[in-house]
């Protein structure tokens, strides 16, 4: 479950977002077993790339960069802005760190889950 916070004609609203799965058809697809595939952890992974990667929530145009790269940022401080059917998300920083790189710039359109910054 991730949290969010929006800002609809200047009052905010907190919200909670949960993924489930697309159904691509009406019919139940048939479901064959699957075996759970170990992950490594988030930090593990950080430290085998060089720092921790911040997706796009959602698909939309970055219409704030509000970080620098070498500045600091604290677990969910505002790095992001982007404009997604004309409401303003927020999106914000995943854990403590250095901004390493900024990905995208101000009138970028993005994908959701794609990279925008690395942190460190």
């Amino acid at each position: 479950m991730k949290r969010y916070r929006i800002k609809v004609n200047g009052k905010t609203y907190n919200v909670e977002l949960e993924a489930i799965d697309e159904v691509a058809s009406s019919s139940p697809a048939p479901v064959a077993e699957k075996k759970e595939e170990a992950k490594p952890a988030p930090a593990a992974k950080a430290a085998s790339e060089g720092g921790t990667k911040l997706p796009s929530p959602i698909q939309g145009q970055i219409i704030a960069v509000k970080k620098n790269v070498g500045d600091s940022v604290k677990k969910g401080e505002v790095v992001f802005i982007i404009e997604a059917m004309k409401l303003e998300n927020e999106v914000v920083a995943p854990c403590d760190g250095v901004i390493k790189e900024i990905l995208v710039s101000k009138g970028t359109n993005v994908t959701a889950k794609q990279d925008l910054a690395v942190i460190g």
